[in-house]
């Protein structure tokens, strides 16, 4: 068994990394279009590892971070296994070449677009949502007829170690494998010429991927992340909105890409949504300290950094309101209590990065148009939640927005569905996923025009005199 985790990159890894990229290249050579059956029965196998082990998936995930809510890994190995389903169901479909047109002027030649499996597909997962992130995108590869080789999170060894284990239990390394250890194995990994590569992480790291990949002019998907906005309206009825944000900001401890980052509420509001949101928090968990269905944050360094941007704050002039019902002290836990945070301007630094964690900053705006502007002058989000039953309103902020994604009068939940596409905008990635766009991203969709056997094409060949000028002009309207 390879070690959980090596800070630096041992020759025995970087060895095993070689020997199963070039066990998967030569397999993919061995057969380069998997046919549906095989595809089908693949995906079986991947969803028989899920539904067979949720238990100690939901073990593992949760002795890495400290203290993770079971229930939560479960919506998020059903999110994993419905996308599974989902693919099954439509293969066929999606497999079938697409009509497509052909120009007048070409006729009677036909067209078509034929998805084609591209080949080794490298998955680079993070820590977050391990599970969710590592089966989401293999699902894709799988079903687009790739091999998969897979890049775990250091930060979740134990995850890491056994979807390792598991995988290997249902397929040869040499079409899914898995692959753990440190940063110099990541890039390591990075650096490979993946006919595909689709990373899930922070903007600062997707770069260097980028950068790696682009050595290869290897083709990646991007997701990233960034400070995804929350806009309530004025006339949105306030306990049905608190309920929606703070769910989708303390799922998993708000360390979730699409998580509420901050919070626009009409000015003279604030303190309406305070109130509520911590009636709200009392609901959802009464107790922190001992209650399994709050998450830690995942390690002491995350930690330090949430921390940091609070004592920043706090120092330039914000106020914190904690939301801790039973006002328990949670530093021997690993968990971080919901606060919001209060008078923050752009020099703080909870302003300045992703926030990652359980906090939620909290600003007045006068107009809707204030709020736009606001979102619009800083870089594009993943996501983006506006609260609203107005639909001139709805439709202009969506107009005049740009973000990954967008739920209306929730949040978080346009994530997970598989008819969607997943995907960022600029400083939040590139590239989209799930579903029929996760097979098209790992697919090559060539495009294929056959000739007739009678062809009209002859009249434009040379020697170009007056028949080819006559069939131009009727063309372009010009000589």
């Amino acid at each position: 068994m390879e070690p959980i985790y090596e800070p630096h990159a041992s020759p025995v890894q970087l060895e095993r990394l070689n020997r199963l990229f070039e066990a998967q290249q030569a397999s993919y050579d061995a057969n380069r279009y998997p046919d549906a059956e095989v595809r089908r029965t693949n995906l079986g196998k991947l969803e028989k590892v899920l539904l067979d082990n949720i238990d100690a998936i939901a073990q593992a995930i949760s002795a890495d971070f400290g203290s993770r809510s079971p229930n939560e890994t479960r919506i998020e190995l059903f999110a994993s296994i419905e996308g599974i389903r989902h693919a099954k169901s439509h293969l066929k479909g999606w497999m079938k070449s697409r009509r497509a047109g052909v120009s007048m002027w070409f006729a009677p030649a036909t067209g078509k677009v034929m998805p084609q499996p591209l080949g080794v597909v490298g998955i680079i997962v993070p820590w977050n949502y391990p599970a969710y992130l590592a089966i989401g995108p293999l699902t894709s590869a799988l079903a687009a007829g790739n091999r998969a080789m897979i890049k775990m999170s250091e930060a979740t060894p134990h995850t890491g170690e056994l979807l390792g284990n598991l995988l290997r239990s249902q397929f040869d390394e040499s079409l899914v494998c898995v692959i753990n250890g440190g940063p110099d194995v990541a890039q390591a990994f990075s650096s490979k010429p993946f006919d595909h590569l689709l990373f899930t992480g922070s903007t600062a790291v997707g770069k260097h991927v980028m950068r790696a990949a682009a050595d290869h002019l290897t083709p990646v998907t991007l997701e990233l992340g960034g400070k995804s906005p929350t806009i309530l309206s004025p006339d949105f009825p306030m306990e049905t909105a608190v309920k929606r944000i703070m769910f989708g900001k303390c799922f998993n401890a708000g360390q979730t890409c699409v998580a509420p980052d901050y919070l626009l509420v009409p000015a003279g509001k604030e303190q309406a949504f305070i109130d509520l949101a911590r009636q709200q928090v009392a609901k959802f968990f009464p107790k922190m300290a001992t209650n399994n269905d709050f998450s830690a944050v995942v390690n002491p360094r995350h930690r330090q950094r949430l921390q940091g941007y609070l004592d920043d704050a706090r120092a330039k002039g914000a106020t914190l309101i904690e939301l801790n019902p039973a006002g328990e002290n949670l530093s021997a836990t690993g968990k971080i209590a919901p606060t919001l945070v209060l008078n923050v301007n752009d020099d703080m630094k909870i302003m300045q990065e992703e926030i990652f964690g359980p906090l939620l900053p909290i600003l007045p705006y006068r107009d809707l148009g204030e709020a736009i502007k606001y979102v619009n002058a800083r870089p594009r989000p993943l996501a983006l939640y506006y609260f609203d039953h107005d639909s001139r309103r709805i439709d202009r902020v969506m107009r005049e927005t740009i973000s990954g994604g967008v739920t209306l009068n929730d949040t978080i939940i346009h994530f997970p569905q598989d008819d969607l596409p997943t995907g960022g905008v600029g400083a939040s990635g590139m590239g989209y996923y799930h579903g029929k766009y996760g097979f098209d991203t790992m697919s090559k969709l060539k495009g294929i025009i056959s000739q007739s056997r009678f062809d009209t094409l002859w009249l434009m060949h040379p020697p170009y005199g007056r028949m080819f000028k006559t069939i131009y002009k009727l063309m372009t309207g010009r000589n």
